[in-house]
């Protein structure tokens, strides 16, 4: 093939998917549907055919009774019974409800792990004025750089009728987690014999993206500012991280600084991205498993397979209870699976395939997305062989102070060293403070330099 014909064809190559990307909108009658026979968010109203999976009556709305905003969230589902559990030995009868990591757990740890599974709830809810400019951002939001940034939203869901893979994880990226919030947690990362160092982290975030009365053009790239603190141990204690998260981070890389105790100094983390080692998380984790997907997604090809229905972790408020304790949790291997609850769910389904000429740890990565709150509940991570590598979960609950379907305890399981990392547990911490007057000027380098010097 000639040199010219090469650069014509990938010239409309380029220019097919640069159109694609940016003209990812839907019309004005396919975005009537929200609210409609789709939920606010894009996600099917009805339930399945069988009616294993009900149709979503709104979501959690108001707390339960005696509830009160600081307490850990009351479990409103504390009388269901569980249906059946899933186990090494009854797998296959329910093979074409499990994701290849859930396979995978159920071999590795045939004597252990079980999926306990009980009735589907479908309590995720947001606010209305989420809802509200969801609806907006159907008809009016897009992708633009070859996927790597949106356009045409602020505050709400860009693309509740997605049309691709990548729209998909936009999606989980600009989810509604309330405006600001501080919270206090816990990580761990226990040896094949069960022992572990508790690692206590204070965050903060302010969710610039959906901040209210929001607009693009006062957006300057940041879709969160973000602080960590790290409290304990003592050898940890007093590091700090500050990022800026950009919304296209191939344009303006992600905006980090530390502070590092011992130097007594900030510098910029430009490392603090991709498959670099999470903190403190012992090299089970990398940077962008926080929040089970974080970052920009230009080193993958992103490929929606399609939607179906999994078992996957749902209302987790015992994984979240404060009459739960920490040690309670963590086990050898992987966690209490009788302290976990499965449901039946819709999942959109994304596999993530690196790109050539880019590098990562994890070659292949697939992604279960809740249809009702476009959070990422499950995720399977494979190296450069092919192989099934890791496994995540998001153990999550519909907050009530705040109405947000988020994570309460994060799970990222080595199938190869039979080791597992443990974040957000916060049975034995104060909660999560959803009003907190969180301003931009606390993200600053200078901010985390005064912090430090305290």
């Amino acid at each position: 093939m000639k040199t010219g014909t090469k650069t014509l064809i990938s010239l409309i190559a380029a220019t097919f998917l640069s159109s694609t990307f940016s003209l990812a909108k839907v019309s004005q009658s396919e975005a009537a549907r929200l609210g409609n026979e789709l939920t606010p968010l894009g996600a099917e109203k009805a339930g399945n055919s069988d009616g294993s999976i009900p149709s979503w009556d709104g979501g959690i709305t108001e707390a339960p009774a005696g509830y009160k905003a600081g307490m850990h969230h009351i479990d409103p589902y504390s009388g269901d019974s569980p249906l059946y559990t899933v186990t090494a030995q009854n797998m296959g009868q329910y093979a074409d409800k499990l994701t290849e990591g859930h396979k995978a757990l159920l071999k590795t740890y045939p004597d252990s792990y079980k999926m306990v599974v009980y009735p589907s709830r479908r309590s995720a809810s947001n606010p209305q004025s989420i809802y509200d400019e969801t609806k907006r951002n159907a008809t009016n939001a897009s992708m633009v750089e070859g996927g790597n940034g949106i356009q045409g939203a602020a505050i709400g869901i860009p693309f509740p009728i997605p049309q691709n893979g990548l729209e998909v994880v936009w999606n989980h990226l600009t989810r509604y987690r309330g405006n600001s919030a501080k919270r206090y947690t816990a990580q761990a990362s226990p040896t094949r014999s069960g022992s572990y160092t508790l690692v206590n982290i204070d965050d903060q975030f302010l969710f610039n993206y959906n901040t209210p009365g929001q607009t693009e053009e006062n957006l300057n790239n940041v879709l969160i500012y973000y602080k960590q603190k790290v409290v304990a141990p003592a050898r940890l204690a007093g590091s700090l991280l500050v990022v800026h998260e950009t919304i296209d981070q191939v344009k303006e890389p992600r905006r980090a600084w530390t502070y590092n105790v011992g130097q007594r100094r900030v510098r910029r983390a430009p490392n603090v991205a991709y498959d670099n080692p999470g903190t403190a998380a012992d090299g089970l984790r990398t940077s962008d498993q926080l929040d089970m997907y974080n970052g920009a997604p230009d080193r993958y090809n992103w490929k929606l397979v399609g939607k179906k229905e999994f078992l996957i972790p749902y209302n987790s408020y015992n994984l979240h209870s404060d009459e739960v304790k920490i040690k309670d949790i963590l086990n050898p291997l992987h966690i209490n699976q009788d302290l976990a609850r499965y449901e039946l769910h819709r999942c959109w389904v994304v596999e993530a395939t690196l790109k050539d000429g880019t590098r990562h740890v994890y070659a292949k990565r697939t992604f279960y997305i809740d249809e009702d709150s476009w959070q990422i509940q499950v995720a399977d991570q494979y190296d450069g062989r092919g192989e099934l590598w890791r496994v995540s979960e998001g153990h999550s609950i519909n907050y009530y102070d705040e109405l947000t379907f988020w994570t309460t305890l994060e799970l990222h399981m080595d199938l190869f060293s039979g080791r597992y990392n443990a974040g957000g547990i916060d049975n034995e911490m104060k909660m999560y403070d959803f009003n907190a007057k969180i301003s931009e000027s606390e993200f600053s380098a200078q901010s985390l330099r005064r912090e430090g010097h305290r």
